[in-house]
């Protein structure tokens, strides 16, 4: 699920071209730099990529952290020792002193208003550039790996994935993992992370053929993602489902899907359409509207990172304001001058014009109104709905009840949620399930998920005796 907050201390952007300003100086600032920047109990990692030209200096900026890299810097300009770096698309400034033997820069990195201490080290092993993932699996690997391809012929578009394969005589149950919302490959890649890579290897070392797949417009996937929306993505699941059928290898009364997120809500979605679904599991799916869930969403951010009750609910109305003239269609001047005002003209110009392209979205626009009960109703195969207790992005006490309610009122007896102590939005053993850990933490996925959900979808498609 989308992270949707008015003001951020970093905001990750497209990587774009790097223009360089300043002659080069005789003291070479080339090279991979890295520091920590600390506000009060948060850490972020920050690295710069500087490049020497033949007109000076380019850069990129990666908030290791909130997985974020290539981050455009606009200008590098040293001047005997001091070094300046203006990233301009993130309303941010790094200015510092490098020390005599070139090794270190002691400055300040500036944004919205905010002037925190950041000294930069020369980086000459990038191991520490990239953090331990132990539970992502390396080949060989017990099974086949395949890539794949296949059509949406609604869309017209070719999509394209990774069919795991168990070893052994089939056919085998099989399951479709469908990602979150934002652009994501067919690992989930978020992070720093590869949920669905964890997730496919474990369920195929327990016998289930398992598709993940690239979203539309990302990696080798064809259609544009952009313009896409829920309902659109939910095509894009049914076509996967489609393809699962066809395979030799699966039994095509056994195939389910398995989604995190908004995942969840598509997997609803197609099962609702197609009985022939024979399960779904629902990791930190939605049951209320889109609007509800990200008011809740603010509220709970700012009251996790230390604001008290009566701001946080004020956030939380903040957000409703907004949210409420995007549900009303207006226009993106009005929109940006809601914002500007209750962020008190903080929000710089390159981050405000991003905002309010999101907020206006084909997708925000369908995701804010839709809700997730008038599909979950329909839905009569078993279902497996899960959260974590620390999930600040999807509440666990506002969804899995009102995902149960909806099942249940539509006559769904084979209905289960569980709340995992102590887990996040991603299903990671958290400190305070905000976002801003989720890079920092090395699981991936908590082994007791991982369980849950290879047992559970075993147990629903053992063959009746």
């Amino acid at each position: 699920m989308r992270t949707l907050l008015v003001l951020t201390m970093l905001t990750a952007c497209a990587s774009c071209p790097v223009s360089a300003q300043g002659a080069a100086p005789k003291a070479d600032v080339a090279g991979i730099w890295l520091g920590s920047l600390t506000a009060g109990a948060v850490r972020l990692r920050i690295a710069f990529h500087i490049t020497a030209t033949d007109k000076g200096y380019s850069a990129t900026m990666d908030s290791l952290d909130q997985g974020a890299k290539g981050l455009p810097v606009a200008s590098v300009t040293l001047e005997g020792a001091k070094l300046t770096m203006t990233m301009p698309a993130l309303g941010a400034k790094y200015e510092g002193a490098l020390a005599g033997d070139a090794a270190s820069i002691r400055g300040t990195f500036q944004q919205g208003g905010v002037a925190l201490p950041l000294t930069l080290e020369r980086v000459k092993n990038e191991a520490p550039l990239e953090p331990p993932r132990p539970q992502e699996p390396k080949p060989p690997y017990p099974y086949t790996s395949e890539d794949v391809t296949y059509e949406n012929k609604t869309a017209g578009i070719s999509l394209a994935g990774t069919l795991t394969i168990p070893q052994g005589k089939g056919p085998f149950p099989a399951a479709l993992l469908v990602t979150g919302s934002g652009p994501q490959n067919g690992n989930e890649e978020i992070m720093g992370h590869k949920p669905f890579l964890v997730l496919s290897d474990y369920l195929t070392r327990r016998g289930i053929v398992v598709l993940r797949v690239d979203d539309r417009g990302i990696g080798t996937s064809g259609g544009r993602f952009t313009t896409a929306t829920t309902a659109d993505f939910a095509t894009d699941a049914e076509a996967g489902v489609a393809y699962l059928a066809m395979r030799a290898e699966v039994d095509p009364h056994r195939i389910g899907l398995i989604g995190h997120s908004e995942g969840g809500i598509i997997a609803a979605m197609v099962a609702a359409e197609h009985p022939a679904v024979a399960f779904i599991v629902m990791m930190a799916g939605t049951g209320v509207p889109g609007e509800t869930v990200l008011v809740e969403q603010v509220r709970m951010l700012a009251r996790a990172s230390g604001q008290t009750k009566k701001k946080a609910d004020e956030a939380g109305r903040n957000e409703r304001k907004i949210l409420g003239l995007v549900k009303e269609g207006k226009d993106t001047a009005t929109i940006e001058k809601e914002i500007s005002g209750l962020s008190e003209g903080k929000i710089p110009e390159g981050e405000m014009a991003a905002q309010v392209q999101a907020l206006t979205s084909p997708w925000f626009r369908y995701f804010l109104a839709y809700d997730p009960a008038s599909s979950l109703k329909r839905v009569k195969c078993p279902v497996l709905a899960l959260g974590g207790s620390k999930d600040l992005q999807v509440s666990p006490e506002q969804n899995l009840k009102a995902i149960r309610r909806a099942l249940e009122g539509g006559g769904n007896k084979n209905v289960e949620t569980d709340e995992f102590p102590g887990l996040n939005h991603l299903f990671q053993t958290a400190p305070t399930g905000l976002p801003n850990e989720y890079a920092q933490i090395e699981e991936t996925i908590a082994p007791s998920v991982l369980q849950k959900v290879s047992n559970w979808v075993l147990k629903e498609v053992e063959p009746k005796r």
